[in-house]
């Protein structure tokens, strides 16, 4: 991708953001009217957008006028065009953002399928595409038959085993998170990256940041979105933020029309397409992307005003190894109501310990959604973000460690809108856990390759905590009942189906386990200082079960609508950033 291009030129198109006042929204630059579109299909999106040129036509005398978005018109690049197409070559100078819309309106048919396939062409075991393999699908019938079998002839051994099984899974699953938040709490292994160093940058040695913010049916907040990233503490001709919308998302393209965006912030339309996912967007504009490092942002982020800087310093400091950097997420509206205290609980553990403990462990760190920054270049050879997979963070984490890439995490957050609404919830953390069970799906079809990768030891966190999520949120509604069950029914009763050394695995799980996911969520607001939330723990058993329930609801979708991307509505707190 090209790093140097500027990318304050004045916008003319639909697809940019503020406009000429000479031109209406939708007309398109006179320099492409009478564009040659077999000729300049015969070449290469992606090389035109590299090498900054774009072929227009044949001039009467044969002459080929070539569009070039370089500063300088290039003696070198006109000369190897020359020879290329054996012909004169003659040169306009356009703005390089009219050029690469034009290349994405030429080339929408092959970006959008590139956008959603390249990594299934490239490698069909590592997208999920497909969501079980011939032998998932064997193996799943196989232990389906046994099962059956088994419940026909031993009903009440097959019940014990079962749930045996599942409560050590359970409690396999919860221990892990303890012990490597432990890590996490025992050592400060973020990026601290002080003041003074961000202030010793030179605004002129920075490279150009490409900012991606994929939005969809987000009208109400996008005027928000555009004072929010204007926040960005960064020179304005090396920053680039695109706004990545939907072709048929008019009312989200005429809003953020109406708020006029500065001149750097780039309105892109990603081509029809399915899926028609989050990731898929991201790499329309990967395709697009000039800067050397990128960032992604949800729509309600507000990130702080040095993160791009501080990603800079700590990928210095990383080397070549580190490819993403995470900031941390936290929610202005946490005192809302219960939900979004139990939300903000949630993050501050995760961000603050299991992502600290992970790091400090040299294991797998699971990406988050937003707010995670990366190499281009590394992000490109990884193939880019999976469209098929509903948490395309997670396995683009997995698939980075397994070629010995390093996740780090650095000391800058990025606030968010918490959670206001159990429905909202539902639909969000049902398509993260289904996300969840994509990615254990994926990486599961070649188990020996991926221990191979990164090792035994990484490979069961991996399991663990990507397989072992979805698994334990699953098992906590049986665990409640029977549990309850337990306690309510007569000993006599419930011993002649279940012998006593289950039902105090049970019990256990249910009290240590929870025990272990309440402490966990007491640790949040120590290093946030947000003490103020730290009783609301208690309520964790109860919010487990909003997430069991959504786990049904992403099992149910995995059998039936496998890439569906259940959208999480934003801009419903009462609270303001």
């Amino acid at each position: 991708m090209s790093t140097d291009n500027a990318t304050s030129d004045t916008h003319t198109t639909h697809t940019q953001g503020r406009h000429h006042p000479d031109h209406p929204k939708t007309t398109e630059p006179a320099w492409t009217i009478g564009i040659d579109v077999t000729l300049v299909r015969a070449g290469s999106g992606p090389r035109y957008i590299s090498e900054d040129w774009l072929p227009i036509r044949h001039l009467p005398d044969n002459t080929l006028l070539v569009a070039t978005a370089e500063r300088h018109q290039d003696a070198a690049l006109k000369d190897a065009l020359s020879d290329e197409f054996e012909t004169t070559v003659v040169f306009t100078r356009v703005p390089p953002w009219q050029l690469k819309s034009t290349v994405l309106r030429l080339f929408g048919d092959k970006v959008a399928d590139d956008a959603a396939n390249a990594l299934f062409y490239r490698n069909p075991e590592l997208s999920g595409r497909i969501v079980f393999s011939r032998g998932q699908k064997i193996s799943a019938l196989v232990v389906a038959i046994v099962l059956v079998a088994l419940a026909i002839i031993w009903p009440r051994q097959t019940a014990i085993g079962v749930l045996a099984t599942v409560s050590l899974v359970f409690l396999a699953g919860t221990a892990f998170k303890f012990f490597v938040s432990l890590q996490g709490a025992r050592f400060d292994v973020v990026e601290r990256i002080t003041d003074t160093e961000v202030a010793e940058l030179s605004d002129d040695d920075l490279p150009v940041y490409t900012v991606l913010v994929p939005v969809f049916h987000e009208a109400n907040i996008v005027a928000q979105l555009i004072d929010n990233l204007g926040g960005l503490d960064y020179p304005v001709h090396k920053l680039e933020v695109l706004i990545l919308i939907e072709e048929e998302d008019l009312e989200t393209r005429q809003a953020i029309e109406n708020a006029e965006p500065p001149a750097h912030f780039h309105i892109v339309t990603v081509p029809k397409g399915h899926p028609q996912t989050k990731p898929r967007a991201c790499n329309v504009g990967l395709y697009l992307a000039s800067g050397s490092y990128l960032v992604i942002y949800d729509a309600e982020d507000t990130p702080d005003p040095d993160q791009l800087k501080k990603a800079l310093i700590a990928f210095d400091r990383g080397g070549d190894e580190t490819v993403c950097v995470q900031a941390a997420l936290n929610y202005f509206n946490a005192t809302e109501n219960a939900l979004t205290r139990m939300f903000t609980l949630e993050y501050s553990y995760w961000f603050d310990y299991m992502l600290a403990g992970l790091d400090r462990s040299n294991l797998p760190i699971p990406l988050g959604g937003t707010s995670n920054h990366f190499r281009t270049e590394a992000l490109i050879e990884l193939g880019g973000w999976d469209p098929y997979n509903v948490t395309e963070d997670a396995d683009l984490g997995i698939r980075a460690s397994a070629i010995g890439y390093r996740v780090g995490v650095i000391n800058s957050t990025t606030m968010e809108e918490a959670n206001t609404s159990i429905p909202n919830f539902i639909r969000q953390r049902s398509r993260w856990i289904k996300g969840y069970m994509q990615t254990t799906l994926v990486h599961a079809r070649r188990p020996v390759a991926l221990i191979r990768e990164v090792g035994i030891v990484r490979f069961l966190a991996f399991a663990l905590l990507i397989g072992g999520t979805p698994a334990t949120f699953l098992g906590v509604i049986p665990f409640y009942l029977v549990t309850a069950a337990s306690l309510a029914i007569p000993s006599t009763v419930i011993s002649s189906v279940f012998p006593a050394w289950v039902l105090w695995i049970c019990l256990f799980n249910f009290l240590i386990g929870n025990g272990i996911m309440v402490y966990l969520s007491m640790m949040g607001p120590f290093k946030r200082g947000t003490f103020n939330l730290i009783l609301w723990s208690l309520l964790n058993p109860v919010y487990w079960i909003l997430h069991s329930l959504a786990a049904y609801k992403g099992l149910w979708q995995l059998l039936t609508r496998p890439h569906y991307w259940e959208k999480t509505e934003h801009g419903l707190t009462q609270q303001s950033n």
